[in-house]
């Protein structure tokens, strides 16, 4: 049986039942493990995401929906329309997609500190259903045996960034738990120029804020400087050494992640995407970031 085509996927999105008229589905750039159409319909426009669970990279997509449908009741994400079965229709957001320029900002980190809140918050008030938990150093490893299991051309350095994942957990250490997005990349965030809003929960879960300040670091390169603020501005009091060496053990781990996770995508996804040289590119952000944690104090 052959894979189905972008085509396939927007003529899937076409006859969706929720439409009063026919549609003509607009690929939407962007997404790398779905595929996303704008949709306009008797004057409303939708966002549809089409893709199905991806089990090597921990997708499943009925816990997406699930956080979805708890983000929206949260004030944090757009309103579900629809799903199914490897479809989820979202109301349209009207807005800029953030960039890792808008993260730095430091008049944006206040307005996004206030988002995360939201979302670690709020959010598990509104979940139904049973709880799924999204855990870094778990991540690293299942990674780990996927890459073996493929005969991954990274084989030779996985002992190593095994060995370091560990280093990392322990200096992690008891955390608190929250309901983490677990994805922060800065087109996450969108500005409709009245408020933020939160997009895309393929990866939400139970996790330490930790890894959403680290990710959110780390994906924009924010300075050390600006992740103190990130920080202080999140616990609401100045950062202490115990603090700063706990974040960026995790904002070491989120690059470590992000690593893996190309490294998979080279041998399991048909996406048309330069997996090598996204591997390569956060492999030489993790080895910094890592150098920088091991740095002597």
């Amino acid at each position: 049986m052959s894979a189905e085509t972008a085509a396939d996927k927007a003529a899937r999105v076409a006859a969706l039942p929720i439409w009063f008229g026919r549609v003509d589905p607009e690929p939407l750039k962007g997404g790398i493990t779905n595929h996303n159409f704008a949709v306009l319909d008797r004057g409303q426009r939708y966002v549809v995401r089409v893709g199905a669970d991806i089990p090597v990279h921990g997708i499943v997509r009925a816990n997406e929906l699930a956080a979805s449908r708890a983000a929206y009741l949260a004030g944090v994400s757009p309103r579900v329309a629809y799903s199914e079965p490897g479809v989820l229709v979202l109301d349209f957001i009207d807005g800029r997609t953030f960039t890792p320029e808008d993260v730095r900002d430091p008049a944006n980190l206040p307005r996004m500190v206030d988002l995360l809140r939201l979302c670690h918050q709020e959010i598990p008030k509104h979940l139904r259903g049973p709880g799924f938990m999204f855990w870094v150093f778990h991540v690293v490893r299942d990674y780990a045996h996927t890459l073996q299991a493929g005969h991954s051309r990274h084989l030779p350095i996985v002992p190593d960034l095994l060995q370091r994942a560990e280093a990392l957990e322990r200096a992690v250490g008891p955390i608190d738990v929250a309901f983490g997005h677990n994805d922060l990349l800065a087109a996450n965030f969108m500005d409709d120029g009245r408020r933020l809003w939160l997009v895309d929960w393929d990866y939400a879960g139970f996790n330490s804020p930790l890894f959403d300040l680290g990710g959110l670091a780390s994906n924009s390169e924010l300075t050390p400087a600006a992740t103190d603020e990130l920080l202080a501005l999140y616990f609401g009091k100045p950062v202490d050494d115990d603090l700063r060496r706990r974040a960026a053990a995790m904002t070491a781990a989120s690059l470590l992640r992000e690593t893996m996770w190309s490294m998979v995508s080279e041998i399991h996804s048909d996406v048309d995407f330069d997996y090598g040289a996204y591997t390569a590119e956060n492999l030489r952000r993790f080895e910094a970031a890592y150098n920088a944690f091991n740095a002597p104090e």
